[in-house]
Parts: C-alpha cells; structure tokens; sequence
C-alpha cells in the first residue's frame, strides 16, 4: 500500500511539473549572449507610457521533456516564431510574473524581492503542468540581461525597469494534455508610474456581479487566463464612473482584491480608539502579492503595536460600508507591483458612493502615504531592509 502510494504520487510530481529537474536544470553558467548594435538611447522620463517601451534584448530558454533545459540566450528583442497549433493559443498554457529594477543613489541597479517572485512563479508553473526551474539560476539570468541594458533604466522617484518573466506552452497539435514543450523568456520595460495621474486616489466599483476568482481555482496563481475575464467588469465599471472593481466574493460579499492588485483597509475601535489594517488572508482565491507581503512585513515592525492590529482576515464589503458610516473607516489602498501603493477614494456600492478619507489637500490617506514611502525608500536604495534588494548592475 504504501509503495503504491509512492508510486501515485511521483506521478502526480511528474505531472505537476516537480520532478522534471532530474533531466537538465536551467544553468546560468551556459548563457549565450548576442548583442545588438548599436544599442538604444535612453527615452526621456516623460515618453515613458507602462509597458509600451522594451529594451534592446530579452532572455529565452527552450524546455523540452526529453532534455530538459536548453542553453539560456540573450538575443535582440524580436518576435517569437511559435506553430499556429501551439497549446499556448488553445488552453492557455501560461504564466507571468512581474518584478522591478531600480537605480540606487550609488549607482546601482537593484532587483527588488526577485527570490519572492520565483517561488510564486513555479507555484503557477507546477500548477498548470509546465517545467519548474531553479530560481537562483533565473535570478542569474534576469540579472545579466539587465547587465546589457542598464543605460536604458530610468532615473527618478516613480521610473523603474519593469521585467516580465513569461513561461508557455510550445507542444504543438490540438489535444488536450500535458506540455512536453515550453518556452520561458522575460524582456524588459523602462517604465514610469503605472496611471498617468501618478500617486492620485481613485473610484472603484464593488463588484458582485462578476467574480474574479473562487474556492479550488487558480486565484492564487499568476496565470494569463485570470486576466482577460476581468477586462469587461473594468469596462462596465468605467462606464459608471469608476476606475476598477472591488472584487467581493460569496453571500458574505467578502472583499478579496481590486483590478489586478491586493487591497488593504484601515479601521478605528470608536470605542477603544485602536486600530485595524486589514488585507484578506490568502486563502488559495488571493493572489499572493510581494507588496502585499512587504506592506505586512513593515507595519508589523513600525507600526506600534499599542496603537495599531495588523490582521490577515475575512471582511466583507457589509462591513466597510458600516464602519464608514460610523466613522470607523481610515482608509483604504491597493497594493501590486506596477502600481506599488494606489490610494482609494470612493467605493460604488448599492446604487450610493463610500468615501474614503483622504488627507486634506492631498490624494491619500496618512498610512497610505507612509507606506508607499518605506518601500520607495527601500526600493531606490535610500534605506536598507535585509536581502530585499538584489544588486544586478553597476554604472
């Protein structure tokens, strides 16, 4: 019995993508580079729109289930020749992740959390039966592909290089099953900040009609097919003035996220005077967001805890709109990557709007404000917090 249950469960690894390193690891020692000549000017800051300019080259890797993985190249970026039959076109066999580099004072580049993302990304990985890799080795890589390009990292407060590691499906043919192709390959964007407003509060929409993700899903994951479903609630939300969904879940109404990012809110006791941030607990419906983590991890440690909970929990939208209306409600903001730290200022809900308080004159709340500043600090190099930041290049 026990044998047989060995037996069941190297097969689920096999096709879980967890035992597949037993053919040829990803080795960054064998890259090979081909350089693009000349290289590009850097754009000025204001040219930057989120994600519409790439730098000169971008990484690949070829996967197969026979030799495991081929030799890391980085070439001029260019398009990928892909067969009309590919699964990644038929099942969505792909995944995603997105990290930043920035400049630091001392002329550096720094990777921000990167160990963070690649736990998360071959969580995806071996979540939809693609090849698992070494994440150290992927590190190494993202590393020297920024290394060619560091000219092209923007400086400034708000200016960051934006990389997006990408891993697909390649078998070709239209059955339905496990890939034994794929394809990883990450390029690179000089970026500004995500919304042309910059550090502006927005109006969101608390969306029931529609769900985001639910209960055994892959909520939690970092998959392409989470995303597309999302776009026509935004657009409906639009249309009725709002910028983004609250999404909410369940005859609770629980709230889970906002558009593609981690939501947290701020709540007073009127009666005991403490206070509350609050974020939902990752349950397997919420992604696991590395600001999210790094925004639990820094109110916890500078945040008195005389004064102030910091609770990964279940609340619903019932309940925000309550505490608002006995003003209980401090703030309230999103939390992601290409945004970093969005202010909330409004919440549609039952045909009327929850404000949400800012501070007078400005476009967030104090809390708010205070966080995006740790992580800025940290992300730009003007603090230090541990292995946060990883040096990648220097100028």
């Amino acid at each position: 019995m026990m044998l047989n249950s060995r037996l069941a469960f190297a097969s689920i690894s096999r096709n879980f993508g967890l035992a597949r390193r037993s053919i040829a690891s990803l080795d960054a020692s064998k890259l090979k580079v081909t350089k693009k000549t000349p290289p590009s000017q850097p754009r000025p800051n204001d040219e930057l729109v989120f994600g519409q300019t790439f730098t000169d080259h971008m990484l690949t890797i070829e996967w197969t289930k026979e030799k495991g993985w081929d030799i890391p190249e980085i070439k001029p970026y260019g398009n990928l020749t892909l067969d009309p039959s590919s699964c990644v076109f038929h099942y969505a066999f792909e995944l995603f992740e997105g990290l930043k580099a920035y400049r630091t004072p001392d002329n550096k580049i720094t990777m921000f959390r990167p160990d963070m993302n690649m736990i998360r990304m071959n969580k995806s990985a071996a979540r939809i039966c693609l090849p698992t890799f070494d994440s150290e080795e992927l590190i190494k890589l993202m590393g020297k592909l920024i290394e060619q390009d560091k000219h092209l990292v923007p400086t400034g407060t708000g200016y960051s290089l934006y990389i997006r590691p990408t891993l697909i499906g390649t078998t070709n043919g239209l059955g339905v099953g496990t890939p034994d192709r794929a394809l990883l390959f990450v390029i690179t964007s000089p970026v500004g900040p995500y919304y042309k407003t910059g550090f502006k509060a927005v109006r969101l929409e608390a969306t029931d009609y529609a769900t985001r993700a639910w209960p055994g899903g892959v909520g939690d994951k970092k998959l392409g097919a989470n995303y597309a479903p999302c776009i026509l609630p935004q657009l409906q939300a639009a249309e009725r003035g709002y910028q983004q969904n609250l999404w909410l879940f369940g005859p609770e109404k629980h709230v889970t996220e906002v558009g593609t990012m981690n939501v947290f809110f701020a709540f007073k006791n009127s009666v005991t005077g403490k206070k509350e941030l609050v974020t939902a607990p990752l349950d397997g419906t919420i992604l696991e967001g590395v600001t999210r983590d790094s925004i639990l991890t820094l109110t916890r440690q500078n945040l008195d805890p005389n004064e102030w909970e910091i609770n990964e929990r279940y609340y619903s939208i019932n309940e925000v709109a309550e505490r608002a209306a006995k003003g209980e409600l401090l703030e309230a903001f999103g939390a992601g990557t290409a945004a970093v730290v969005s202010p909330i200022k409004a919440i549609g809900w039952q045909g009327k709007d929850i404000d949400v308080p800012l501070i007078p004159g400005e476009q967030s709340g104090p809390i708010t404000k205070q966080v995006a500043q740790w992580i800025a600090d940290i992300q730009y190099g003007r603090v230090k917090h541990g292995n946060w930041s990883r040096v990648v290049a220097q100028l």
